[in-house]
């Protein structure tokens, strides 16, 4: 079991099985939503996610045409991403505990910051990569 939060505390979840996969997103959104040059997601089966404290506050943002992202109404913590209202990823940054894995490639790099220099090893792809679902 894997606990995660806000930065408030005011929203908190729970994830009850493992990451399906863990990436770094360096799209135009995914840099603007969360004011980095890139976010690490974990996607991870559905019915493994539940909200254990403030899902009252937890607000949604359409940024594309059936996927939204969550965040706390309180203090602005990006949280989840939703796909036509099932949650599917996490923000591995809101985790309160270790998630047991490691991002394994870079995505969405043709839109990467240009002032960051990715210096790691990892896989880069340029878009989607052909073994995760967008």
């Amino acid at each position: 079991m894997l606990r995660g939060s806000c930065l408030c505390g005011a929203v908190a979840y729970e994830i009850s099985g493992p990451f399906v996969h863990i990436g770094n997103c360096h799209c135009t959104m995914c840099r603007k939503l969360h004011g980095a040059a890139f976010v690490t997601w974990g996607i991870l089966g559905q019915q493994h996610f539940r909200w254990t404290r403030g899902e009252s506050q937890v607000r949604s943002y359409e940024s594309s045409a059936g996927r939204q992202r969550l965040f706390c109404s309180n203090c602005g913590t990006s949280l989840a991403s939703a796909h036509d209202g099932r949650i599917g990823e996490v923000v591995i940054g809101t985790l309160d505990d270790d998630p047991g894995a490691r991002p394994s490639e870079h995505i969405f790099v043709a839109s990467k910051a240009s002032w960051y220099d990715i210096s790691d090893d990892l896989p880069q792809h340029p878009q989607w990569p052909p073994h995760i679902e967008s």
